[in-house]
């Protein structure tokens, strides 16, 4: 079973004009990086890459996150833009919420709407493109890869990497999950391999192919979503959290938000007191794990 291709809720939400970012930007191993730390003399301990929604690095919510895990889990985190520059611009999001969002005169109907609609189509179709897992996913990989490969960030014995991924950004982080050979890489003169990264988070994932992508997951994966997704639906969600459930090392959790909207975790309305709280919810489960895991 296979998610569909376009959920109208990936071009709609709220963006966080209230948030004061306190990051940096940098260049990492060969892509731009919005870079969270600690603050306050605190090291790191562990890093967090996290893969955006559609909307990419520069979304304001998403670098609002990212400060958040930064200070809260005491890790270094990382959001680069994997899109290479191609993710869409955010005021698409006032055109997505208008198409979806009630028709109180026929003058929006007949007019507004299908202005919505073919603005999105003209950004939709060539993000798409631009975005494919054959373009992106060996970006994606090597960044990894070099993280793994080059000397940790900051002072300690073993670097921990944790991902976290939203929307788009789900479907590479299960891949990550998934622990296959080729996203493996050699440690210096021991001989053995290390998985690119130590454990997964995702929130409302896209482009998800249950039960096959789910079923192959290895390293230890956190699943935030509603029941009734628009990429994943009621059914999809209840065999993913039954596989996970059912492994043998016990290393997976699956929280199912009542209630919740597709992109919940990072674009909620903030004046909706359920959704806000949903996101807040989404972002404790986030922290708590990448504690759990990385610490």
């Amino acid at each position: 079973m296979s998610a569909p291709g376009f959920c109208p809720d990936c071009f709609t939400g709220t963006l966080r004009g209230d948030a004061v970012l306190t990051g940096t930007e940098e260049q990492i191993h060969g892509l731009p990086v919005y870079v969270a730390r600690p603050g306050g003399g605190v090291e790191p301990k562990g890093l967090v890459v996290i893969i955006s929604d559609g909307f990419g690095w520069e979304l304001k919510n998403t670098r609002a996150l990212a400060d958040n895990y930064a200070k809260r889990a005491e890790l270094l985190v990382y959001l680069p833009d994997f899109m290479n520059g191609c993710a869409p611009d955010v005021r698409l999001l006032s055109a997505g919420d208008g198409l979806m969002g009630p028709s109180p005169s026929w003058f929006t109907t007949l007019v507004m709407k299908p202005y919505w609609a073919l603005r999105l189509s003209v950004a939709i179709i060539p993000w798409l493109f631009w975005t494919r897992e054959s373009a992106t996913r060996p970006r994606l990989t090597k960044f990894f890869q070099d993280l793994r490969s080059n000397p940790a960030p900051f002072e300690t014995q073993r670097l921990k990497i944790g991902v976290a991924g939203f929307c788009w950004g789900g479907n590479h982080t299960i891949f990550l999950a998934r622990d296959e050979p080729h996203t493996r890489v050699s440690s210096s003169g021991s001989g053995e391999t290390l998985p690119l990264v130590d454990c997964g988070f995702t929130a409302h994932p896209s482009f998800v192919t249950v039960p096959k992508d789910i079923e192959g997951i290895r390293r230890p994966i956190s699943i935030a979503n509603g029941p009734d997704d628009q990429f994943l639906g009621r059914e999809n969600m209840a065999v993913l959290k039954r596989i996970l459930e059912a492994k043998e090392d016990n290393a997976h959790e699956v929280v199912v938000y009542d209630g919740a909207k597709h992109g919940f975790a990072i674009r909620g309305d903030p004046n909706d007191p359920k959704q806000a709280e949903l996101g807040a919810q989404a972002e404790n489960q986030a922290v708590n794990w990448f504690k759990k895991q990385l610490h």
